[in-house]
């Protein structure tokens, strides 16, 4: 009895994992009412990773898919890459990213996650970044985890329109309209 309740427990895991690879041992626990600990027992016995392996895991997957951008000129881990249409990633703040005296993170990190995912998602050798028109709606603090979405817009021959959404759980705290520029070649002009 006990172990066929394991095995639908495990299973469960797994359809979870698949739903959202992302969920932290905490989530789980409370989704499954378990404790970490059994779910930690259950992730190692069927074999998946913890969250920051299988977060790296994927970002690795994804990046070998952009053009634009190397690995480390995108700010936060990559999640989901579906070039020319949209793509996530997530920023994990962190002590050094913050103001010191206010204990908020500095702006020009979640621009920077925004724009190179917004770069990213282009199919492109060469992207740049033309405008942006960037919205912070409130503050970021260590230890929230920003998620930006993107996903292309419009697109007028090289020009291509992205809007970027990020957020800490379900709450926007930031937007932008990025309009980039799509090139096969650098040129000095």
């Amino acid at each position: 009895m006990a172990r066929r309740k394991k095995q639908a427990r495990q299973a469960e895991l797994e359809k979870l994992l698949e739903e959202n690879l992302f969920q932290t041992d905490s989530e789980l626990a409370h989704r499954l009412g378990v404790s970490i600990q059994t779910i930690r027992l259950d992730r190692q016995e069927i074999g998946i990773p913890e969250l920051r392996q299988r977060t790296k895991q994927v970002a690795a997957e994804r990046l070998r898919e952009v053009r634009s951008l190397s690995g480390g000129e995108i700010v936060g881990e990559l999640t989901g890459l579906v070039l020319g249409k949209e793509g996530s990633s997530r920023l994990r703040i962190t002590e050094g990213m913050l103001l010191r005296h206010q204990g908020i993170l500095r702006g020009h990190h979640l621009f920077a996650q925004a724009n190179s995912l917004a770069v990213a998602i282009i199919d492109a050798p060469v992207v740049l970044t033309g405008l942006a028109r960037v919205r912070f709606r409130r503050p970021v603090i260590a230890g929230e985890v920003v998620t930006a979405m993107a996903k292309v817009v419009r697109v007028v021959g090289v020009r291509h329109i992205i809007r970027v959404v990020s957020n800490v759980d379900e709450e926007r705290v930031f937007s932008g309209k990025f309009y980039v520029v799509a090139r096969n070649k650098a040129s000095r002009r």
